[in-house]
């Protein structure tokens, strides 16, 4: 793997509340290997040549470790938001494990977005952080089909997994939920696919599910994902342009019947689907920095 060099790996956020209520962003990988059809970051407003190429960032653990050290406030920290933390690289280097470490040790919290189960491996790092500050995984699901989802995210594990991985954390005591996004315009748009979505969620413990009725589709975004298209979907490429057009935001033609689907069925589960509620429902009172101090 390929490193390139970086002065921080610790950013402080000002959409805390409105997404997750994370206080600091940290992207310890640059790039992605799951080869998402749909991904937002090829976009070229994020300035990332070769998204498919995997590199690390040089001595992340010894920068993060210090601006840890010199943070006053015990936020949670923000990781994956740009590439999963869960690569197939992080077997070998595990680094996002020595990130979790320093993260326990420094009293911080997480929040982490990934596709992997890999982050199996994590679970005791995670109940330890838990064990003093907040904690939350949000794995991203766009279907319960395993075929489908192996066309849409062909380098990463499949929805079944992911929910097998949901139960595990769940039953470990983590706050752990879906991201159903994006949801693909004439792909993972059906009812029937929404419902059994939130059930399979419900069965294996998830306690959220979090949504956008629709996709964004830019630049270098849009090109890939139209050859994608042509590739695994051949004359949906068309139906998108007569829809869309070179539109951004690209919701769902049922948009408003499907969340209406949607909302139900988390109701009747007991899911949350809320930012707000979400958000409420894993913080904790956390102690104030003097009040650890004298403890």
């Amino acid at each position: 793997m390929e490193f390139i060099s970086a002065k921080t790996i610790l950013t402080k956020v000002k959409y805390g509340n409105e997404w997750y209520g994370i206080d600091y962003n940290m992207n310890l990988y640059r790039g992605c290997s799951h080869g998402c059809i749909y991904c937002d970051s090829r976009s070229n407003c994020y300035h990332i040549d070769n998204f498919d190429i995997v590199k690390g960032k040089e001595n992340a653990l010894a920068i993060l470790e210090q601006e840890l050290y010199k943070k006053r406030k015990k936020g949670v920290v923000g990781i994956g938001s740009m590439s999963d933390t869960y690569n197939h690289f992080e077997k070998e280097y595990a680094i996002t494990r020595g990130a979790l470490k320093l993260i326990s040790k420094y009293d911080f919290g997480v929040s982490i977005d990934t596709k992997s189960d890999l982050i199996l491996r994590d679970i005791d790092l995670l109940t330890e952080i838990n064990s003093k500050n907040n904690v939350i995984v949000k794995f991203t699901i766009t279907t319960p089909n395993d075929k489908l989802s192996k066309i849409i995210e062909p380098n990463v594990c499949v929805s079944s997994k992911r929910f097998q991985a949901i139960k595990l954390l769940s039953d470990n005591g983590i706050f752990v939920g879906i991201m159903l996004n994006p949801v693909l315009p004439f792909i993972t748009d059906k009812e029937k696919d929404i419902k059994e979505l939130v059930k399979l969620a419900y069965e294996n413990g998830a306690k959220f599910i979090h949504t956008y009725m629709g996709m964004t589709l830019r630049e270098n975004q849009r090109d890939y994902y139209f050859d994608k298209l042509d590739k695994f979907f051949f004359g949906l490429k068309e139906k998108y342009i007569k829809y869309y057009g070179d539109r951004y935001n690209c919701i769902v033609l049922n948009a408003k019947k499907l969340y209406e689907v949607f909302t139900d069925e988390c109701n009747k589960f007991g899911i949350l689907y809320n930012m707000d509620d979400i958000i409420k429902a894993y913080k904790k009172e956390i102690k104030g920095d003097e009040q650890l101090k004298l403890f």
